[in-house]
């Protein structure tokens, strides 16, 4: 809904509606610059009809809009924490927290939706933030002229899975020239033939 306060002030819109009121105006223009539907406009005649010298655009909240229930501010709680010790633990290359992901796991897992400023202001309040670094410039130099030229081939270990004890290979081929990742694997053991398939 369009918040006439930000764009009128209480004098322009009593003009407006005073001049609807002597036939000067049309509803469909007035509320064309006013931004409004037809059963906002009908309300707001109404409210001045009845008080013209007291009618007001501006409005107060009875409620603080920003107040969210016990059970959710614990479930963010919860969720911060549990992405805290992935960060945490050594083995998991997890290192920065991803509010989107505990955004999603609230609508999926508990049924409470809640903004991501929301979770982003408890994460700084329960020491569950850090500002992301700023990337350095990417300075890899692309040696290839086409794709299919060169294909960088590699592999790394670590505890991928926060549920489970062990550490996996990651072996991936990425094509020099686009970037692009022809083939990822996780596999419990590295040997040769894994590399060999990878290749093929």
């Amino acid at each position: 809904m369009v918040q006439i306060h930000k764009k009128f002030n209480n004098d322009q819109v009593k003009d407006l509606l005073k001049h609807y009121v002597s036939k000067k105006i049309e509803r469909k223009y007035l509320q064309e610059i006013l931004g409004i539907k037809k059963r906002r406009f009908f309300h707001l005649l109404k409210e001045f009809k009845n008080d013209p010298e007291g009618f007001s655009i501006c409005y107060s909240r009875n409620k603080p809009t920003r107040k969210i229930s016990k059970d959710l501010e614990k479930n963010i709680k919860r969720e911060l924490q549990m992405e805290k010790s992935l960060i945490e633990n050594p083995n998991t290359p997890v290192k920065h927290y991803n509010y989107s992901y505990i955004k999603d796991i609230l609508e999926q897992d508990y049924a409470q939706k809640v903004s991501l400023p929301t979770i982003i202001e408890h994460a700084r309040r329960n020491n569950c933030y850090f500002p992301r670094a700023k990337r350095k410039v990417h300075d890899r130099e692309v040696l290839t002229n086409y794709p299919g030229e060169l294909i960088q081939h590699d592999s790394s270990h670590h505890q991928f899975s926060p549920y489970t004890a062990d550490k996996w290979y990651l072996i991936t081929s990425l094509d020099d020239f686009s970037r692009f990742i022809l083939y990822a694997i996780l596999v419990a053991k590295e040997t040769s033939w894994e590399h060999i398939l990878a290749l093929e």
